[in-house]
């Protein structure tokens, strides 16, 4: 029996020694280990003599060489962990490996799960209490990672080994002082459950947290599949002893799942999901990325330049610029005041933008669901706007000068540069209701980007808008062609009133949407009325003169009867008056359960591009039948006024402004987004698919 026992155990230890030779040889020819790998591996063991019916901790250290990177074991959207095919002795069992938290990094719009820097997996191992003193138990395997930089990916592979032999499990204290450091990088068990649960296109988890526990730039690493979209925004908030996580679902995985809460400063916790109800978001906790994707930031930034340059065909811009161009026409082509001008007007229209877009990411921080021209959506905004459009056209007519507008009056005592920035600024303000091609994408970007790399992409389109004004002002060649002072400069500025004049009208018609009713603007219009008739048909009215009065009463008026204006905005809901039902959530979901198609397209009042396709495409006659003809259910997410639903699903859908249009097939797991300028031909085909 005996010699049975001698001989089952040499054929043992010759196979391991074939198959290890046999894994030598595979890692030796793989086109991986031709060169070195980008990440070096090494095991090793906390206890080179663990005691039988004991064990050790075993780590594999990764070391990434610079601008490379590792995985977790979820990798995200691509990538993957390590996997090793271990050579172990019998009566030695090894555990998984457990890895340390990770960072979140994004490249070209995929999410990724990585290590940027040294690390170790750790893995405990049991030995039989049966094995004998002073046995060998030498551990080997073959290692399989991705290694990855922000431009290629590399299968790699790696034998593994370390020598090891039963013995009394003593532990130097270096080597202990050392595996102390790499368990203090590994998530932390959490003792409870939480709970998740889908809520149509959303995914929400309720995660069990004291509220003395400190958490900073967090983010939830879900390391089971078919769950959420990785690289889609979380949002965190604490409602009670609970962190409430939402994020955009992808998948159809039911039942428990596993997970990583990242605390911030290298902390984490790993726990268990149970199917559930999750409470309602709390205050919001402030999220931070730990990277940018260059790609995403490059197009946007782009994006935002060109979508600017773009805007200064908007009937509310061009008008602006024309005067500035009619200003360097005026002085004569002198090279270094139009250089000046220029500058002042693109840094008006770009700490405009900054200021603007700085706003908006300081009211998302404080938990505010708001989106870009946020300022239009509250009647005060409207209001200012409106007296400024109406002051300016008036000025367009030749009723006053207004000395920012003029032929390079002083401003302030600056001279043209003071001019030039307030023009540029206003003309940044005035702006925002547009959304054209490309700056509807590229603003969306913002909502994924750190606060540091999306106010870049405010800048840009302030930049944008300012280009043409800075290339009539540094290029001779350009200005030069402008053409000579004379009365035609008369007759073109009063031309320019019409499209101000238009814009005017707009805001008229936008204010009373948004009040409701237009009893409340009676008195601030008249009140700005009575200023202007002094102004135009009486002349400035200088101190002293008798109706200097007449003026004061209808500045308290105007103030007055504004506060009035202010506090009787209607809170009703508006209704929706587009060519469809009101969009919610419940309403989508009873829309695509009845297996037709859905389209959903979000509005506002004062968004020029929205109106314009509603006009031109979607309210067409054409259309309309074709959708009828098709079943197809239209819903409408109005956003003239602000509403948080519509703003968490722009923002589940990469965009913080509007026009955006959502087209679902039926079955389709998710909407098409369809190009920010519609034609009619382009839905009727969708609808006739």
């Amino acid at each position: 029996m005996a010699m049975n026992l001698q001989s089952e155990a040499f054929v043992t230890r010759i196979a391991r020694a074939v198959l290890f030779l046999l894994a030598l040889t595979l890692a030796a020819f793989s086109p991986a280990q031709a060169k070195s790998t980008h990440i070096q591996p090494r095991l090793v063991a906390e206890s080179v003599a663990p005691a039988p019916g004991g064990g050790t901790t075993l780590a594999l250290t990764m070391t990434p060489e610079k601008t490379w990177h590792g995985y977790w074991a979820n990798g995200g959207d691509a990538g993957f962990g390590l996997s090793v095919e271990w050579n172990a002795p019998e009566g030695v069992a090894i555990a998984p490996f457990r890895y340390p938290v990770p960072d979140a990094l994004i490249l070209f719009g995929m999410m990724n799960h990585v290590y940027e820097h040294p690390y170790a997996l750790l893995a405990d191992v049991q030995v039989d209490k049966s094995i004998a003193p002073g046995t060998d138990l030498t551990l080997s395997g073959v290692a399989n990672w991705l290694a990855c930089t922000d431009k290629v990916c590399v299968p790699e592979r790696a034998v593994i080994s370390v020598a090891l032999k039963a013995g009394d499990g003593a532990v130097v204290p270096a080597g202990r002082e050392r595996f102390d450091g790499w368990r203090a990088l590994l998530p932390q068990p959490l003792d409870r459950h939480g709970s998740w649960e889908r809520r149509g296109d959303m995914v929400r988890f309720a995660i069990p947290l004291p509220a003395s526990t400190t958490i900073d730039a967090p983010h939830l690493f879900v390391e089971t599949q078919d769950v959420v979209d990785y690289a889609a925004p979380q949002r965190f908030s604490r409602n009670g002893d609970q962190i409430i996580v939402e994020t955009r679902a992808k998948g159809d995985k039911a039942g428990p799942i596993s997970a990583l809460l990242k605390l911030g400063g290298g902390r984490g916790l790993s726990l268990q999901l149970e199917p559930g109800a999750v409470p309602s978001a709390g205050e919001t906790i402030a999220t931070t990325a730990d990277g940018i994707d260059t790609g995403l930031f490059g197009t946007a930034l782009g994006g935002a330049i060109l979508g600017g340059l773009i805007l200064n065909l908007m009937p509310c811009v061009f008008p602006i610029l024309s005067l500035k161009a009619l200003s360097l026409a005026r002085s004569g082509g002198d090279a270094k005041g139009a250089k000046v001008e220029a500058l002042a007007y693109t840094a008006g229209a770009v700490v405009t933008s900054l200021l603007l877009g700085g706003a908006l990411l300081a009211l998302r921080a404080v938990g505010e669901q708001v989106g870009w021209a946020f300022q239009l959506q509250h009647p005060v905004s409207v209001l200012a706007l409106l007296i400024l459009a109406l002051a300016i056209t008036l000025n367009l007519l030749g009723a006053y000068e207004l000395p920012s507008f003029g032929g390079g009056q002083t401003l302030a005592g600056k001279g043209g540069a003071a001019g030039g920035f307030w023009t540029g600024a206003l003309a940044a303000f005035v702006a925002t209701p547009c959304s054209g091609p490309l700056l509807g994408a590229a603003l969306g970007a913002t909502l994924v980007l750190p606060a540091w790399a999306a106010l870049p992409i405010f800048g840009g389109l302030g930049l944008g808008l300012a280009l043409p004004f800075l290339a009539i002002g540094f290029v001779p060649a350009l200005r030069n062609r402008l053409p000579k002072p004379g009365p035609w400069m008369d007759r073109f500025r009063k031309w320019m009133a019409l499209p101000m004049g238009l814009t005017t009208l707009a805001l008229i018609w936008l204010l009373w949407r948004q009040l409701g009713s237009g009893a409340q603007l009676l008195w601030p219009i008249l009140a700005v009325a009575m200023a202007l008739v002094l102004l135009t048909h009486y002349g400035a009215v200088q101190r002293g003169d008798r109706r200097s009065w007449l003026l004061i009463a209808s500045g308290l008026l105007f103030v007055i009867s504004l506060a009035g204006t202010v506090t009787e905005v209607a809170e009703a809901q508006r209704t929706t008056t587009g060519a469809g039902s009101t969009f919610s959530p419940g309403a989508l979901a009873k829309a695509r359960a009845t297996g037709k198609p859905v389209f959903v397209y979000f509005t506002a009042d004062w968004c020029l591009s929205c109106k314009a396709n509603e006009a031109g495409a979607i309210e067409r006659e054409t259309v309309q039948k074709a959708f009828d003809e098709a079943g197809v259910v239209t819903l409408v997410g109005d956003w003239t006024n602000g509403d948080p639903v519509i703003t968490r699903t722009l923002a589940e859908h990469g965009r913080n402004s509007v026009p955006l249009y959502l087209w679902y097939a039926p079955g389709a797991a998710k909407p098409e987004i369809l190009p920010q300028i519609l034609t009619p031909g382009l839905l009727t085909d969708k609808a006739e698919r």
